[in-house]
Parts: structure tokens; C-alpha cells; sequence
């Protein structure tokens, strides 16, 4: 018996350890500034702020060298922090780890649009789906629509895989 109460009592403290260890390693704080530049792009700072992968300037030997940093944008996010983008989302969107800044230029680029609007991405990586909604609220559009007029616009041969479309006019948004 008491040989079982000694088992009992290390399972207890294994298992006890092991959800300590578990819960330091996933309780780990997101700051974008500590970011390597490959994981910052669509990542979510633990404050609930969107990481940018920026250019910056830093003197560097009396000469002024260029460098990438990451650093937190004061642009938030509802519902999401601590989150570092997948690979599959990234590439099942149509982006790379290499985007600088935030910008809805994208959006303009029916290839584009048609990742994004896939269900690949639009199902399954709601951090980019949340990021180019705002995006494109901010432009006036729903990405909803942008997504259905994508989807006619494919339809009708306008952009058909592996051929260029013209760029769609000011009225797309």
C-alpha cells in the first residue's frame, strides 16, 4: 500500500510539473519588438495590437545602414492576442512572411482576392480575414461583396487562372 500511495504521489507531481512547464511555454508574452522579422506579419501582440514589419533607419559604423524591425501598430484587434500567423494561412491566403506595413493595396489584385475569398483562407484564418475586412471597410467596401464580385468576375472569364486581369476601376470598392 504505501508503495502505491508513493507511485499516486509521483504520477501526481509529473503530471503537476508538466502543466506548469505546459502553461509557461504557451503563457509566453507577445511583443512584436522581440519578433523575429520572419514571424512578425500578421502576428497579434499580447496587448491586442497588430505587429507591422517596418524599414528603419540605424547608424551603423558612421553610416547609416537599413535594416526591418518589427514593431507594434497602433491598429487593434477584437478577440485575438498572442497570435502568430500560420504557414498554411499565409500561404493558403496568397501572402509571405516578408509584408511591410499595412496597406489595402491588395485588394486591388483580383489573384488576390480570389485567395483571400478561397475557403482555404476565408474559413480557416480569421486573422487575415478580420485584417483586410477593416482594410477594406477603411476603403468604403465590404469584403463580402469585394469576395462576390471577385467570384463574378472569374466567372465571366475576366480572370481566368493564370492570366492577368486589367486592374479593376475606382467603383471595385
Amino acid at each position: 500500500m504505501a508503495s502505491s500511495m508513493k507511485s499516486s504521489l509521483i504520477v501526481f507531481f509529473t503530471c503537476s510539473l508538466f502543466l506548469q512547464v505546459t502553461y509557461a511555454v504557451y503563457k509566453t508574452e507577445v511583443k512584436c519588438e522581440s519578433l523575429p522579422n520572419g514571424d512578425c506579419a500578421f502576428a497579434i501582440s499580447s496587448t491586442g495590437k497588430r505587429c507591422v514589419l517596418e524599414k528603419a533607419t540605424t547608424p551603423k559604423d558612421d553610416l547609416i545602414g537599413s535594416e526591418y524591425e518589427c514593431k507594434t501598430s497602433e491598429v487593434m484587434v477584437e478577440n485575438m492576442k498572442e497570435h502568430i500567423e500560420t504557414d498554411e494561412c499565409i500561404e493558403s491566403c496568397g501572402l509571405n512572411r516578408n509584408f511591410f506595413g499595412i496597406s489595402s493595396d491588395d485588394l486591388l489584385e483580383p489573384q488576390f482576392v480570389s485567395k483571400l475569398c478561397a475557403p482555404a483562407c476565408y474559413q480557416e484564418c480569421p486573422n487575415i480575414v478580420d485584417l483586410y475586412f477593416n482594410l477594406a471597410a477603411g476603403e468604403g467596401a465590404y469584403l463580402p461583396d469585394l469576395c462576390n464580385k471577385n467570384k463574378k468576375l472569374q466567372s465571366s472569364g475576366a480572370a481566368e487562372d493564370g492570366v492577368d486581369a486589367s486592374a479593376p476601376s475606382p467603383s471595385f470598392f
